[in-house]
């Protein structure tokens, strides 16, 4: 059975809808905070991976979340995915997310409302009728502004399956497009999830004039599963986000669940609009942005996921791939080639490399990056793909800051008290640091709060290689802690303070963004 979606039109029966959430539930992850331009990066390798919808964040959260709604929906507002914003069910909400939303060719307010007899009871304080009420009332008002309106069951797992049928009604009945029911807190079993689909979408009157959709969070590490086990009672859309960030334990992870469908087919019959070799290169694109990088036995996306190291695993692989391999490298992003450029390949060759492995840059851009993709040849006897792409963003996240590193020098040894000396540029202007320190790193922080004060407390500090051998780069992860508020941050470089400093800066420049979101909510008209 097709449906008439009016965003997407007549939907046929085995094709599932990509909910994209990296933008909105995925950025409430603690550190994982993202600025305007980030998020407007992330939007658009987003579409090229070929996401349907893409919910752009919550727009009555503060001013700067309104903005970055409103300029994704600008940015897609000739034609792209559906852009969505979260909602309460209250108007001031609602008329927020249409108004930021409204920019986009293909706008969608989504509303949340709690319906499990505890959140009703300790979070709403309100009965089961009140719940009902705000359910027309909220669904109603955003139809009135909006052709597309979904609405969602909070903690609709843990909900009485009678009453969750006559608050999917209700909202069917008010105008919802798409019935969302989350697995909000990571609760259900498979099971669970095709026993509440299958009996909402046999017993609701009217479930046929609506899209039925899955988000689940990952507390049990079942959020995959539940998510295909609710496809097969149904579900037609799915929400996930890039490399299953999220609240708490995540979310359903995008690039799992697409490559499920795809390489299960035979299974599922079910198909994505997921352009599956840009997965990789999405996943790396938000770990730099996020400064969290997947662990390496992460599926799919993580470094050893196509690697072999048993003999006979090697053997078979060797033979015939297929042994130890359910889908190719090169399906998702991996490159067979990773050895690609030296100190003597050119600009056009650079530029090709960038475009193969997924990097649109300009002009400007292509410059600085060239320039220190030369410098980094120099130093280094091979280049490979991943150094690459750590340099280009590297350098793609330095253009964006409002804080940048300009000069570094340490001097340490043996019997001698490490001093770091610095420059920064903040919002233009250069500033200088000097401090002494417990080691050439601890002095080079120092020195960076000394030109720029700051009352953030270090929690992380990370070092890993990008590639192997003593002259690979180092990428270095930094948590910064100020007010309760975590952000991370990322820097690559063969010199590890370098790297160092660098992603002390990124970390501080996401700071900035923290500050800027503890505004008031913005006041709906």
């Amino acid at each position: 059975m097709s449906i008439n979606h009016p965003s997407f039109g007549q939907i046929a029966p085995g094709r599932v809808i990509i909910f994209d959430t990296t933008l909105r539930d995925g950025e409430q992850s603690p550190g994982f905070s993202m600025n305007l331009q980030e998020k407007l990066r992330m939007a658009e390798a987003l579409h090229e991976l070929g996401a349907d919808v893409l919910e752009a964040g919550f727009a009555i959260a503060s001013p700067g979340d309104f903005e970055s709604v409103q300029s994704i929906a600008q940015r897609f507002s000739k034609d792209g995915p559906v852009i969505a914003s979260l909602s309460r069910a209250n108007a001031a909400d609602i008329m927020a997310s249409v108004e930021a939303t409204k920019p986009a060719a293909r706008p969608r307010v989504h509303i949340v409302l709690a319906t499990s007899d505890l959140h009703m009871r300790v979070k709403l304080r309100m009965t089961r009728e009140q719940v009902l009420e705000r359910i027309t009332e909220s669904v109603s008002l955003a139809r009135n502004h909006a052709a597309d309106v979904e609405w969602s069951a909070e903690d609709g797992s843990r909900s009485d399956l009678d009453f969750l049928c006559q608050c999917v009604d209700a909202a069917i009945k008010a105008g919802a497009t798409t019935i969302n029911i989350p697995d909000t807190v990571g609760y259900s079993l498979p099971a669970d999830m095709g026993l509440i689909f299958s009996t909402l979408i046999n017993k609701v009157p009217d479930a046929d004039k609506a899209i039925f959709s899955t988000h689940n969070h990952n507390d049990l590490g079942l959020a995959v599963a539940n998510t295909l086990a609710a496809v097969q009672a149904g579900v037609r859309q799915i929400e996930c986000t890039i490399n299953g960030i999220g609240e708490r334990a995540g979310n359903a992870s995008l690039e799992e669940v697409a490559m499920a469908l795809r390489t299960r087919h035979d299974a599922l019959g079910i198909s994505t609009g997921i352009e599956t070799k840009r997965i990789l290169r999405t996943s790396k694109l938000l770990a730099t942005i996020t400064g969290f990088d997947v662990q390496p036995n992460k599926a799919i996306v993580g470094r050893n996921a196509f690697a072999h190291e048993s003999g006979i695993h090697q053997d078979g692989v060797l033979k015939d791939a297929s042994t130890y391999e359910i889908m190719t490298p090169e399906s998702v992003g991996w490159s067979t080639n990773s050895i690609i450029l030296g100190k003597h390949s050119g600009r056009a060759a650079f530029r090709d490399r960038l475009k193969t492995l997924g990097y649109e840059v300009g002009d400007n851009q292509l410059n600085d990056a060239f320039k220190r993709f030369k410098d980094l040849a120099d130093r280094k006897k091979v280049v490979y793909d991943e150094d690459i792409a750590a340099l280009v963003d590297d350098e793609t996240a330095q253009q964006q800051a409002r804080i940048k590193l300009v000069a570094l020098t340490v001097a340490t040894g043996m019997g001698a008290k490490p001093m770091a000396t610095l420059a920064l540029e903040v919002d233009g202007e250069r500033v200088d640091g000097m401090a002494t320190g417990d080691g050439a790193v601890d002095a080079t922080f120092a020195a960076l709060r000394h030109a720029f004060p700051h009352d953030a407390t270090l929690k992380l500090y990370a070092v890993q290689s990008v590639t192997g051998g003593t002259d690979a780069q180092a990428r270095v992860t930094v948590r910064l802690e100020e007010n309760g508020k975590l952000v991370d941050g990322q820097g690559a470089e063969t010199d590890t303070i370098v790297a160092s400093a660098r992603a002390y800066v990124t970390a501080l420049n996401k700071l900035l963004v923290k500050r800027e979101r503890r505004e008031p909510p913005v006041a709906a008209e």
